[in-house]
């Protein structure tokens, strides 16, 4: 099946603003990763500082100076426990993983993944990076993902189970360059 090419760049709309990830959002952060943590792993306040440390790319999305959404991504190198991560790292040798991207379910209108999305794609680009990757629960399903992630035009390139069996991943990637 043909990729879809990637959305339009957005402007972000006034009150919209993206940032680095400060110490200040720590508690933001560890709230929006609890109210998803049904599709997330959990974080604490020692695995976020730990986490963001490793990680190439930390934003946050703020709706009128309120962290609403965040993306934490990493490069090859990291030394993180995810099995997806690793997955990636034991066969890509140029890549940014998306570890996680939450948005509040207050501000999903406001297309905040969105803007988080083609902000690291921008980057990654710009920086020569060869794909983004990510993972996609296909079991239980994450059909909502599943849709955002093909409008950016990630495909599956292999599958595993994760958290002892209980669920399975499809592995995707977003090429940027051959």
């Amino acid at each position: 099946m043909p990729r879809a090419a990637p959305p339009a760049p957005l402007e972000s709309p006034p009150g919209i603003a993206l940032r680095d990830t400060t110490e200040h959002d720590h508690a933001a952060v560890l709230q929006l990763n609890l109210e998803s943590e049904a599709v997330l792993s959990p974080l604490d306040p020692p695995r976020l500082r730990a986490l963001i440390g490793q990680c190439w790319y930390h934003r946050v999305a703020c709706v009128d100076g309120v962290v609403q959404a965040f993306l934490l991504a990493l490069r090859p190198g990291a030394d993180y426990d995810s099995p997806n991560y690793q997955w990636f790292s034991q066969r890509y040798p140029d890549f940014v993983y998306v570890d996680r991207v939450v948005v509040s379910s207050r501000a999903r209108h406001a297309r905040l993944g969105t803007l988080l999305y083609q902000d690291l794609i921008g980057r990654a680009r710009a920086s020569g990076i060869a794909c983004v990757t990510c993972e996609i629960d296909i079991e239980p399903p994450n059909p909502a993902s599943h849709r955002f992630h093909q409008k950016f035009g990630f495909g599956e390139v292999g599958t595993q189970s994760v958290a002892g069996g209980r669920k399975r991943v499809s592995l995707q990637e977003l090429r940027l360059r051959a």
